[in-house]
């Protein structure tokens, strides 16, 4: 049975003031000697994000209910807009590479990938958001494909992927899937108009949540 999830996003205007980011999971542990171990429990980073902050209003309380509601709490997943962190690039930056044509493969999926000196992270992009998405073969912009907005998983077509050794580029802003963090929505009204609520907490799904 499929996991539950509504490609909606998120209203932007609330999501707008939500505080958080993505997040590891690292066991230590600390020898006798005064040393310590550190292991990597996560392979991909899990972005946690509180939606009260973004609450300014009795219209942006009323949308996020609406939209709670519809999504019976956590049972269902949805699209969120992260304002810190949705492009695959920012403009005059180097495109981000999707892949090399050749060997059979048809279809590739977005990542985006952070780095330094020192190390780098690739993360999958699950959710691009339709109408953005820009394929460039060898630095020249190409039509010649479809995308699954749903998966991130991109189609060139079959002139491309005929062809091996090209290098394929792209652009595109994106959505982190997530879901809320509770069952239950707790508002206190201090005054007319006035309100005072607790977290808010919605977490980031993985591919097969």
């Amino acid at each position: 049975m499929a996991t539950p999830f509504a490609e909606v996003q998120f209203p932007v205007n609330i999501s707008y003031g939500a505080v958080g980011g993505p997040g590891f999971h690292t066991t230590i542990l600390t020898l006798a000697s005064g040393f310590e171990r550190r292991n990597i429990d996560w392979s991909l980073a899990r972005g946690t994000w509180d939606l009260s902050q973004g609450l300014k209003t009795q219209q942006e309380l009323d949308q996020l209910l609406d939209f709670f509601y519809a999504r019976f709490g956590r049972a269902i997943g949805f699209r969120f807009k992260d304002w810190s962190d949705y492009r695959s690039s920012l403009p005059g930056e180097n495109l981000q590479t999707l892949g090399v044509t050749g060997g059979g493969v048809t279809e590739f999926q977005i990542t985006k990938t952070y780095g330094d000196a020192g190390g780098s992270y690739v993360r999958p992009i699950l959710k691009p958001v339709a109408g953005t998405f820009m394929l460039y073969v060898n630095n020249e912009p190409s039509a010649d494909f479809t995308i699954d907005t749903t998966t991130g998983l991109v189609t060139p077509g079959s002139d491309l992927t005929s062809d091996g050794g090209l290098t394929l580029t792209y652009y595109c802003e994106f959505d982190v899937p997530v879901r809320f963090d509770t069952d239950q929505m707790k508002t206190k009204i201090t005054d007319y108009n006035v309100f005072d609520w607790e977290q808010i907490t919605i977490i980031e799904l993985r591919a097969g949540d």
